[in-house]
């Protein structure tokens, strides 16, 4: 039953998506009818994967026809569903900004729908060519969809920038599987893990494992990889940003912790230093970079390079093997982190037309006087990144700096408590800029359900943080932490 689920939940997007390219191409659909259209479909995917969310469970999909090259548990289960609903809300909060644009065309609803569709496979990858075949499907789509505003120069270079150099990141995650195979013989996950395990000379595993970790510090913005990002997520539109930030920076941990676990678990101590090194100077270059931002768009794209660093750390505390928690705490985080980007980005859709994307400072100046609701979740998504308490960014710093703390890396867990003080500068600046200052911008925005979408995520985003403290029947933050538990355990199974 789970498996012909999961199949049916696979061919819904992925035919989904060949449907959508064909209606772009053949019919004049408006944006609004093929933006319902695309969350139909996506709706339909979730329906057939929501039931297993929480259960801890392990299987093969039709190991004879794919040669055990994957594998559905109980971990590729949440995050198929945190992609889906990644998709969804992006779709929701960005489609006022979709339909008021020029450039968002029928086949953008394609593009997503195939990134979904290889996201997934991602998450389900049970062997390294698999896992590359379906992390550069995905990259494909996100560099299309970063350039798809063909009007703007910058997202033209965005475009190759992306390009150029996920390009070359890419090959080392693919020279990395060379290296493994040399050795191994094999590139399944199980087969490496059983010959670490077997064997001491596992030079050129070591070496592999190095290589594919370049490509996952790249595509995650860890510095010195993350040069990129800036002009990036600058050059892209909004919703396309709020959609590389939050759902596909989750598809690469993803892939990253089913290798970290469950390929390199015996060894993953090896890997410690270089991962403490880079998430130190990911966390002050990323702080250095932020503090320096004069546009909402930049700095929102430099704090993602912090908060990278804070994941980093829990990758760090996860070699050690010490905290059990650890991990677990990688996944929350990444929910934290993706409900406070989508908010965020999704009202800076909202409040922008097609020609100009309203993200300075001045832009939102004396915003609360008008639009007050919308000033009010933006709060709360600027108070989560900070890590405000009452908010889920606050429960998913703790979880992360608990982590390292049992791990013995006290000092990782000062540098992040550090980096989470100063970050209270730059994203209470947004605050003070809505309420603390006259207005100077009038926004005419039409009637949507967006907003709606909003508050839900804005809702989401308290309740994570209080909803159980407030009342003992509802569940709050530890539904999620439990469900993040038990799909780390899956990979074990």
């Amino acid at each position: 039953m789970i498996e012909n689920n999961i199949i049916i939940s696979l061919l819904i997007i992925g035919l989904g998506a060949v449907f959508m390219m064909l209606i772009a191409a053949f019919t004049k659909w408006s944006n609004l009818v093929l933006s319902y259209l695309t969350l139909a479909i996506i709706s339909l995917a979730i329906y057939f994967q929501i039931d297993y969310l929480g259960e801890l469970f392990a299987l093969e999909i039709q190991p004879e026809l794919f040669n055990h090259m994957l594998r559905f548990d109980s971990f590729a289960s949440l995050f198929n569903i945190i992609f889906l609903v990644g998709a969804f809300l992006m779709i929701s909060t960005g489609r006022a900004f979709m339909q008021a644009t020029k450039f968002f065309i029928g086949e953008t609803f394609a593009l997503v729908l195939f990134a979904i569709f290889s996201m997934m496979l991602l998450s389900m990858a049970n062997e390294l060519l698999t896992a590359f075949i379906a992390l550069e499907s995905a990259s494909v789509s996100i560099y299309i969809l970063v350039g798809i505003n063909r009007y703007n120069v910058r997202a033209s270079e965005a475009l190759f920038k992306y390009l150029l150099l996920g390009s070359f990141a890419g090959a080392f995650f693919l020279l990395g599987i060379a290296f493994i195979y040399a050795q191994v013989g094999s590139t399944h996950l199980g087969d490496i893990h059983n010959y670490i395990s077997n064997h001491d000379n596992n030079e050129l595993i070591i070496m592999g494992g190095i290589l594919m970790l370049i490509t996952i510090l790249f595509k995650i913005s860890a510095i010195p990889f993350g040069a990129w990002t800036l002009d990036v997520y600058d050059g892209a539109s909004l919703p396309i940003t709020a959609f590389m930030a939050g759902t596909f920076k989750i598809a690469i941990f993803s892939i990253t912790l089913r290798i970290l676990l469950v390929d390199y678990q015996s060894i993953s101590e090896l890997f410690q230093p270089l991962l403490i090194f880079i998430a130190v100077i990911t966390i002050i270059g990323g702080s250095l970079l932020t503090l320096a931002q004069q546009n909402i768009k930049r700095m929102l794209a430099a704090s993602s390079i912090v908060h990278s660093g804070y994941l980093l750390i829990a990758l760090s505390a996860t070699s050690t093997g010490l905290s059990e928690s650890s991990a677990p705490s990688i996944i929350f985080y990444l929910v934290a982190y993706f409900l406070s980007a989508i908010g965020a980005f999704g009202i800076l859709s909202y409040i922008s037309v097609w020609d100009t994307e309203r993200t300075t400072y001045e832009d939102l100046k004396g915003f609360s006087h008008s639009h007050p609701l919308l000033a009010a979740m933006m709060s709360v998504f600027m108070l989560s990144f900070a890590g405000f308490p009452s908010t889920i960014g606050f429960l998913g710093k703790f979880y992360i700096f608990t982590s390292a703390i049992e791990s013995g890396l006290m000092g990782l867990a000062f540098l992040g408590v550090l980096a989470a003080f100063v970050s209270i500068y730059y994203y209470f600046k947004v605050i003070a800029m809505m309420y603390f200052y006259d207005q100077k911008q009038h926004y005419t925005m039409s009637f949507s359900f967006t907003p709606f979408v909003i508050g839900i995520v804005a809702i989401s985003v308290l309740w994570g943080g209080i909803g159980t403290g407030l009342v003992s029947y509802i569940p709050g933050a530890n539904i999620l932490i439990q469900t993040a538990q038990a799909s780390i355990s899956s990979l074990f199974l």
